[in-house]
Parts: C-alpha cells; sequence; structure tokens
C-alpha cells in the first residue's frame, strides 16, 4: 500500500510542470507595449493614460483608459477613450465613450 501511494505521488509530482511568476520587468514591458501601442491609435494630442487594467488569462486582455485633445486648431476637443490590447497578439482596439450624464 505505501509503495503504491508513493508511485501515485511521484507520477503526479512529476506530470506537474514547474510554475513561474512573470517578472516586473516583463509586466512592465508588456504595460509599456499596450499603452504605446493605445496611445498611437487614438490620435490624441499629449494624452494621458489610465494604470493599465489587467483581465485575467481567459479574457486576455488589458484595458486602458485615455484622455486628452484631439484635431488640432479651432477644431480642437476633449476626448475620453477606452482600449483594449489584445495580450496575445498584440493588437488593440479603440473606442471614444462618454460618462453617463455628461
Amino acid at each position: 500500500m505505501f509503495l503504491k501511494a508513493a508511485l501515485v505521488s511521484l507520477v503526479t509530482a512529476t506530470s506537474v510542470g514547474p510554475v513561474f511568476a512573470s517578472s516586473d520587468s516583463s509586466w512592465n514591458a508588456l504595460f509599456a507595449k499596450a499603452n504605446g501601442t493605445c496611445i498611437g491609435l487614438s490620435r490624441m494630442n499629449t494624452p494621458e493614460a489610465s494604470s493599465p487594467v489587467v483581465f485575467d488569462d481567459s479574457v486576455g486582455k488589458i484595458a486602458i483608459l485615455l484622455r486628452g485633445e484631439t484635431g488640432r486648431g479651432k477644431s480642437k476637443a476633449r476626448a475620453n477613450m477606452l482600449c483594449l490590447y489584445d495580450k496575445r497578439t498584440g493588437k488593440a482596439a479603440i473606442a471614444e465613450y462618454q460618462w453617463l450624464g455628461n
């Protein structure tokens, strides 16, 4: 009985590979890439970006809120945008949003 339990434990321990957590530098590199992609898509003049909102791996997205001005001269307008960055593909989608009541 002891031999059987030891064998099951050994098989279980070797079949589950080591789990590695991402380092701070890899997260920072991912956030920098997401920010750069989103800011580039926004076409805003010096936008402000929120801290990234990271969804779990089943969603695979990072959300970033951007606010700033679009256009030049008399056609300048304030804008708020939401950017969704796909961690797997490196592509992003962006859309303007308005707060309710504004």
